[in-house]
């Protein structure tokens, strides 16, 4: 029985050093499982943030080329403009085809009432810009335009003289002392306007020497010489540079030029016509009309 008994009692010790060998692997599996679920979710957080970022990713560049994409422009812009505006819009030009390397603008300068009448009577023009409201309305008037005009820069007035201000003009008044050769334009020609306006609000009678073509007439008869005054533009008493001088117009008897701008409707390039426009209207554009003396309207 003795014997017996301690079979059994050393099967049992045997049997329960077994199970605490089972338990043993159990917590060993236990322990492995934990760190590689950790992984794995780890895993999962990282990739779950990685999409939305690359997902973006182009989203961002697509609307960076939306914002910064310019029309494809080409061919010709054929621009009739006025003859006041020669400097600043030659340099639009310029910087228009800088922009727009396909296209090619054509300007054509003179008075704004003869611009007028050329395009009414069917002269290739895209876009018009007068120096007054006036003549503007003749095209629309003709229903020559394709939108409504707008203004686009202001100007005033000056009077022009001779280097050096040789016969001593000190103001409006001085135009009509004897001697003194004066010039201006005919009065349906912008600036012959408003020096009529300018001489009359003065109460200032003179009689012309001559009837320029267009305010660059003036300009080039005091600058040669041939005449000692005008009444301008502010800004080609600037453009003269040193050939003359300017004598100014007060406040109260000076009239405030304006100048609207329109494609006409019988543009041959609407796309290019628009596109000078919405640059003469843009930053780039009213810093150079700024740069050669005008005002914002």
């Amino acid at each position: 029985m003795r014997g017996t008994h301690r079979l059994l009692l050393t099967a049992i010790a045997a049997l329960s050093m077994v199970g605490a060998s089972c338990g043993s692997d159990s917590a060993k599996t236990a322990a492995t499982t934990t760190p590689t679920t950790t992984v794995a979710t780890t895993s999962a957080s990282v990739a779950t943030e990685a999409v939305p970022r690359t997902a973006q990713a182009p989203i961002t560049t697509e609307a960076a080329t939306t914002t910064q994409a310019k029309p494809e422009l080409s061919g010709g812009i054929t621009v009739f403009a006025a003859s006041s505006l020669t400097a600043a819009y030659t340099e639009i030009a310029k910087a228009f085809m800088t922009e727009f390397p396909n296209s090619k603008v054509t300007l054509n300068f003179g008075a704004s009432s003869d611009l007028v009448t050329q395009i009414n009577e069917g002269a290739p023009a895209d876009v018009y810009a007068s120096a007054d409201e006036t003549n503007m309305k003749k095209l629309t008037d003709a229903a020559g335009n394709a939108g409504d005009p707008q203004t686009f820069a202001t100007n005033s007035l000056e009077i022009i003289v001779g280097k050096g201000n040789p016969k001593g003009i000190t103001g409006v008044a001085d135009l009509a002392k004897p001697g003194v050769i004066f010039v201006t334009c005919a009065p349906e020609v912008p600036i012959g306007k408003y020096s009529a306006q300018v001489l009359s609000t003065a109460g200032v009678t003179v009689t012309p020497a001559s009837l320029e073509q267009n305010v660059k007439g003036i300009v080039t008869k005091v600058t040669l010489g041939e005449a000692d005054a005008g009444i301008v533009y502010k800004t080609d008493v600037m453009a003269a540079g040193d050939q003359a001088a300017g004598v100014e117009i007060p406040a109260d008897i000076n009239v405030t030029a304006t100048y609207p701008l329109v494609v006409t409707k019988a543009a041959t390039n609407p796309a290019g016509a628009q596109a000078f426009v919405d640059f003469v209207f843009g930053e780039q554009g009213q810093k150079i009309m700024a740069r050669y003396g005008f005002t914002a309207p």
